[in-house]
């Protein structure tokens, strides 16, 4: 009974270790951390959410309080799990859901931008295919491409994540390709790292190679969606909507 109720009393004492919320077989890492369940992780919440394509990069797409799939029944509580799983425990961020705060109240469409949760898509996708405490779990991308980029430089031991220039390194499965938005929206790769964090995106790779590399992101279109980039032959991104300007190489086990 003693050691039933420690994980309890840990956690009310502040105590709780940064990865209380993954399941077991992700914190003890029942398996090794794969590229290839990182990907099949991404397509399996793609399926969830109606499998939904958008080569658009979002043109003419307007938000609708009772038609975005963020807030559907079903749906907002998965938002919900991507937050509980991907955060590390005692974020204030953890409790958030597809349309809620903190405190469980619903938030209106117009302030939706501050609940933005495709960084906790993908933090959730890392934690949940093992990636353990490796991983620098973030709200925000830039948490990590900026991390990515001092591992780039030497800057980090025993990096989990290395930045790489689209122009010259082909995506892999299971990469992490990324773009600055709005003020962030001209960044470069020699920019990186920056000095502070800026607004961005970031999907996973999930298949192709020569021609096209197919990608799935969270929060696209208030949903999880599929995105098609082109490539050339030789798999390098070329000739895209949107400016992809680093690919974050994932360091996985297998």
């Amino acid at each position: 009974m003693r050691l039933r109720l420690l994980p309890a009393l840990l956690a009310l004492a502040g105590c709780a270790t940064p990865d209380a919320h993954a399941p077991p077989f992700a914190q003890r890492g029942y398996a090794a951390f794969s590229r290839t369940d990182a990907a099949a992780i991404a397509v399996d919440e793609w399926r969830l959410w109606g499998q939904r394509v958008d080569d658009t990069a979002g043109a003419g797409y307007v938000q609708r309080a009772a038609t975005m799939a963020e807030r559907q029944p079903g749906l907002w509580q998965r938002v919900g799990e991507y937050w509980w799983e991907g955060m590390n425990a005692g974020e204030p961020y953890d409790a958030w859901t597809g349309k809620h705060d903190a405190r469980g109240d619903v938030f209106s469409v117009a302030v939706n931008g501050r609940y933005a949760w495709s960084a906790a898509f993908i933090s959730y996708i890392m934690r949940i295919a093992g990636a353990g405490a490796g991983f620098p779990y973030a709200p925000n991308h830039a948490t990590y491409i900026n991390y990515a980029a001092r591992a780039a430089h030497g800057e980090i031991k025993a990096p989990l994540l290395i930045a790489e220039d689209p122009r010259l390194y082909a995506p892999r499965l299971g990469d992490l390709i990324c773009l600055g938005r709005g003020r962030a929206r001209n960044l470069t790769f020699a920019d990186l790292p920056t000095r502070g964090l800026f607004p961005s995106h970031c999907s996973i790779v999930v298949g192709g190679g020569v021609q096209q590399v197919d990608v799935v992101g969270g929060n696209v279109d208030d949903a999880v969606v599929m995105s098609h980039l082109h490539t050339d032959n030789a798999g390098l991104l070329r000739d895209n909507l949107e400016p992809w300007f680093v690919i974050l190489k994932v360091l996985y086990r297998r």
